[in-house]
């Protein structure tokens, strides 16, 4: 029986600098495994979290072009949070573009913000 998404993979340029970049919005480094050809396996997730991010470096033409875009411009990454404003200021400290100011929907407080590879993400509380 399938139990729940353990993880899934984001394209990123560059190991390190995702690292530092996931570490400083709070996310734990759960791994980081050398593999060879200088590939590494490195899940990272916010604390507690049952779903984990894979960080797959690009090796490919095509992954190096698909990198930011894995979305299709659409929001394809949801943070839920139980202290919006928090977690808000924290993605300012650590520099992260907002597409928008914060604003309320019927399903909770949100606001999109982008990655520094220019994944679009949602930050959300719920209602």
């Amino acid at each position: 029986m399938i139990k729940h998404i353990a993880h899934f993979a984001i394209l990123i340029p560059d190991y390190d600098a995702a690292l530092r970049f996931f570490t400083s919005i709070g996310f734990e480094c759960l791994e980081d495994t050398q593999l060879e050809e200088g590939k590494r396996w490195v899940r990272v997730a916010p604390k507690g979290s049952q779903t984990e991010i894979l960080l797959a470096k690009a090796a490919t033409k095509n992954q190096l072009q698909t990198v930011g875009k894995q979305g299709g411009g659409r929001v394809w990454l949801f943070l839920e949070t139980d202290d919006f404003e928090a977690d808000y200021s924290l993605l300012k400290k650590a520099g992260v573009k907002f597409e928008e100011q914060p604003r309320t929907e019927a399903y909770g407080r949100v606001v999109v913000w982008n990655d520094p590879w220019g994944n679009r993400w949602d930050l959300i509380q719920r209602t």
